[in-house]
């Protein structure tokens, strides 16, 4: 992707955002939306959810067992994780959940309303991934899914309210540089 286009892609969010907003981590398991999220929750002191912890039991026996996830597996889930952005947005409170949000229609599903919901996309190559999820442990997720989530990877388009985050720096300072491309720093 051309420097240009990552500027076009990134349009959609030029000026400070509103509040109340929620923003959605998104991107394929391993990309490190979890903690990166968690910093950033932390720094502003937002609400924060872990949209893993959101998925139905049987979603999670489904991935343990090495098997990708399907639209319909994938849709009570969403349901979960839209139901938490809106009871933000009604109570006017800012906050932050991971979702990895692979396909336009899922996140069509989570910003329903068209507003509020801001899509902070942690984007990585598959070999920096693969290796980050090599030496992850402790989490129900396998390596060998990771494929099956870029085959449903749908980067998100300029008319989405998104902004694309290279994971190559360290957490903190892809934190820090997400504060500064949303207004949100100091």
């Amino acid at each position: 992707m051309t420097r240009n286009m990552r500027k076009e892609r990134d349009s959609s969010i030029s000026t400070p955002i509103a509040k109340p907003v929620v923003l959605v981590f998104m991107g394929v398991s391993g990309c490190g939306k979890t903690t990166v999220a968690a910093i950033l929750a932390g720094r502003l002191g937002w609400r924060f959810e872990e949209g893993d912890a959101l998925h139905p039991q049987s979603n999670v026996k489904k991935m343990e067992a090495g098997h990708p996830l399907t639209d319909e597996d994938r849709a009570p889930w969403l349901e979960k994780v839209a139901r938490w952005v809106e009871e933000r947005l009604d109570a006017g409170e800012n906050g932050i959940i991971t979702c990895s949000a692979l396909k336009r229609s899922y996140r069509d599903v989570i910003n329903r309303r068209g507003s509020g919901v801001v899509f902070v996309y942690l984007a990585g190559s598959r070999e920096t991934i693969a290796a980050r999820l090599a030496v992850r442990h402790g989490h129900f997720m396998p390596s060998r899914l990771l494929d099956s989530q870029f085959a449903d990877l749908e980067e998100p388009t300029p008319d989405e309210p998104a902004i694309r985050v290279d994971i190559g720096p360290a957490p903190d300072v892809i934190a820090q540089g997400i504060l500064e491309k949303l207004g949100l720093s100091d």
